[in-house]
């Protein structure tokens, strides 16, 4: 199983992106596909998790009220739509897949991940 997260950037405060996690091999319908992020010189965060089979979404904190994730079935994707960017967003974007996920907020937990992908890398500076 391989995954490959993209779409990372530039982006102003305020601004928008969407990452997006390509998932190669395994059984992607079965898998919860998580969204980590890590800053320099600070741990590893929870953002977003979502299991593909019945599209149930977890967010760590409060990050529901400006990212939102999704999934595509068809194309082995999982997108995560995030605005109002601010600086403390700023950070290494990492999605990794469960392929054997409980439902619940275990799928926001590191530990639960099997396969992880590279980041992709989100600056929001003016």
């Amino acid at each position: 199983v391989q995954l490959q997260a993209s779409g990372g950037g530039l982006v102003q405060p305020g601004g928008s992106l969407r990452l997006s996690c390509s998932v190669s091999g395994g059984n992607f319908n079965y898998y919860a596909i998580a969204w980590f992020r890590q800053a320099p010189g600070k741990e590893r965060e929870r953002v977003s998790c979502i299991f593909v089979r019945d599209g149930a979404t977890y967010y760590a904190g409060s990050l529901k009220e400006r990212f939102t994730i999704s999934r595509d079935s068809t194309k082995n994707m999982v997108h995560l739509q995030m605005k109002d960017l601010q600086p403390d967003d700023a950070g290494t974007y990492t999605c990794a897949a469960d392929s054997r996920p409980l439902y619940g907020t275990s799928c926001l937990a590191p530990y639960s991940m099997d396969y992880w992908g590279k980041g992709t890398l989100v600056t929001v500076s003016s």
